[in-house]
């Protein structure tokens, strides 16, 4: 008789600045503001709202509040033509942001039987083509509420912070994964309660406060460095990006008020 087979398990992984050398949901910025989508008045409505702030706690309160401006943000939207944009960006700017290392992680944790599970409060949408692009098993990951076609301005599920947490202990549960034979990749500290779900947290180019328990804590910490394309192509993208598109706003909203404070600078 061969040995019993171990627990089942699963490899949760992040996947901006994790799987991706990049937030993905900020290359969409220019084609957003290309398709006319997103408009120069909202990213300056956005710079003023200072939404990015919203992200420096990952509590219940402080991502509710996040959730309700996004709503704002992609009301009445058209889901198709969204879905075409976001398609075009997949294949040209997200597809070779993708770490090598990342490759290597799937495939190691594939032969050694693992499942892999990409987490992204990204729309579940628009994170499934990405995960079926790297040969992912199953997601993790927000979903928006349509309605005739458009975005209602409602998120279903936000899956940010704890969130996160819950949802994968939902996944383990119904798929049958021994948590404490599962591992858990990130390398944002808002990813925390994800992290302290599973037996084998793994910091992945970590920011500070991430790096520091870590270290703290004895957990593996990886760099993550080579990003290379991938050659399969990416398709059927469908929804929108929930915590990205926030911060597509803020970033460009910020950028957009230097440049006002330069101009004021040169005529003062």
């Amino acid at each position: 008789m061969g040995d019993p087979p171990g627990p089942r398990a699963a490899a949760f992984l992040d996947l901006d600045r994790t799987v991706l050398s990049t937030a993905s949901p900020l290359v969409l910025a220019r084609p957003l503001l290309a398709s006319g989508l997103l408009s120069r008045s909202a990213v300056l409505r956005a710079a003023a709202a200072d939404l990015r702030s919203l992200f420096v706690r990952a509590d219940r309160r402080y991502s509710a509040e996040a959730q309700a401006q996004l709503a704002g943000m992609v009301e009445g939207w058209d889901v198709r033509r969204f879905a075409e944009v976001v398609d075009g960006s997949l294949r040209t700017v997200v597809r070779p942001r993708v770490y090598r290392e990342a490759i290597d992680l799937i495939a190691a944790l594939h032969g050694r039987g693992i499942d892999v599970v990409i987490v992204s409060a990204s729309s579940a949408d628009v994170v499934r083509p990405i995960a079926r692009m790297l040969g992912a098993d199953d997601v993790v990951a927000s979903t928006m509420e349509v309605a005739d076609g458009r975005f209602t301005g409602r998120v279903a599920h936000f899956v940010y912070g704890a969130a996160k947490a819950e949802a994968i202990r939902d996944l383990a549960a119904r798929r049958g994964y021994e948590l404490g034979a599962c591992a858990a990749y990130s390398d944002s500290v808002t990813d925390l309660p994800m992290l302290t779900t599973v037996g084998h947290p793994v910091a992945v180019n970590p920011d500070r406060a991430l790096r520091r328990l870590a270290r703290q804590r004895g957990w593996e910490v990886r760099r993550f460095r080579r990003p290379v394309p991938l050659r399969h192509e990416v398709s059927g993208v469908v929804g929108a990006t929930a915590v990205g598109l926030v911060l597509v706003l803020a970033a460009l909203g910020r950028h957009a008020l230097r440049r006002a404070r330069r101009r004021a600078g040169s005529t003062g």
